[in-house]
């Protein structure tokens, strides 16, 4: 009985609908209009979709079996080990650093917009050194493994990358001066849409979603992220604003004419869990122990992955303004990330 009462709790726990549950047993519905209760009604969305699009995947017979399999996977063996490995790093940075904020914002609609931008900054930072640093590549390329995309995508991740990924975050945010209940308030938001930007075809076939596309960053904009394309590499490291992508040169519209083909370049088993979890750290310790000298061996550690101490360098950099030169040379200020 314990085992069943595990698997409901956890299958209860990825829908997200045990706050929803706790409150329609009270039966005190006004509870939905309180913040609580907002949340408790947004978070199911993501994981029923995810649900939906798999449905869809099997009407419209692209199921994506190997894209989900591995996925779920991931989620499971993320949520073993998080069992024994309790990392509150946003609460420590907030303890450590709140004071030496440079100002303090309050909850406030306009100090709300402040906070976004900021957060989005700071997700910006974290997101380009993880494909421009080969050891935090190794943490994030599980993300980019799976060679399709679907709403599951999101739950694929190395189990150290939200430690790494909400120091830099949070410790960008405090130091800015964003209120702590606001940057609940905006990691919640934010982690909702970004999961939603992972959205597949089988759900939404045109992901620009109309206008918003020349607005904010839409699954379309993240789907071109998720590309090996050389146009693609490297760019729209943001999640809902595109500032920051706009202005540091890595935006990138998806083109009518430039498929998408996810993945990563490595040549990988996107269909096995152990190269697709680990598959990035065995390649860089193959790299570190073929190099020459103890400079190159940590060279290739902070170094942007196709770095190589031969000097044939295939990083994403260098692929994708060949490519731009190639095919392109007449578009007006190529971004060059």
């Amino acid at each position: 009985m314990d085992i069943l009462q595990t698997l409901y709790n956890e299958i209860i726990g990825f829908l997200g609908v045990s706050q929803v549950w706790e409150i329609l047993k009270t039966g005190n519905y006004s509870s939905f209009t309180t913040y609580e209760g907002i949340v408790a009604l947004i978070y199911p969305i993501i994981p029923l979709l995810i649900l939906l699009e798999f449905i869809l995947g099997l009407v419209y017979k692209k199921p994506q079996t190997k894209v989900y399999k591995v996925n779920f996977l991931i989620y499971i063996f993320n949520r073993f080990i998080g069992r024994f490995i309790a990392i509150a790093m946003v609460v420590l940075i907030i303890g450590a650093l709140q004071s030496y904020a440079l100002f303090q914002t309050e909850m406030t609609w306009y100090w709300f917009i402040y906070g976004y931008i900021i957060w989005e900054f700071g997700h910006f930072i974290y997101h380009y050194l993880g494909h421009k640093v080969r050891l935090f590549w190794c943490l994030h390329s599980t993300h980019h493994a799976p060679e399709e995309m679907n709403l599951s995508v999101t739950h694929a991740h190395f189990f150290l990358e939200a430690p790494y990924a909400d120091t830099i975050r949070t410790t960008v945010c405090i130091l800015l001066g964003v209120d702590p209940a606001l940057l609940f308030l905006i990691m919640f938001i934010d982690g909702t849409y970004g999961a939603f930007i992972h959205v597949g075809e089988n759900l939404m076939k045109n992901g620009r979603m109309g206008f918003l596309n020349k607005i904010i960053l839409t699954p379309s904009h993240h789907r071109v992220h998720h590309a090996k394309n050389p146009l693609y590499m490297d760019t729209n490291f943001c999640n809902l604003l595109n500032i920051w992508d706009k202005l540091f040169g890595t935006y990138q519209n998806e083109e009518a004419d430039i498929a998408i083909e996810y993945g990563i370049t490595r040549e990988i088993n996107s269909g096995n869990f152990l190269d697709v979890y680990f598959g990035e750290f065995v390649a860089l310790f193959k790299d570190i122990a073929r190099a020459p000298g103890l400079k190159n061996k940590l060279l290739y550690t902070v170094m942007p992955p196709g770095w190589s101490h031969t000097g044939e360098h295939q990083t994403a950099k260098i692929v994708r303004n060949a490519h731009l030169q190639q095919n392109i040379p007449s578009q007006k200020k190529v971004a060059k990330v």
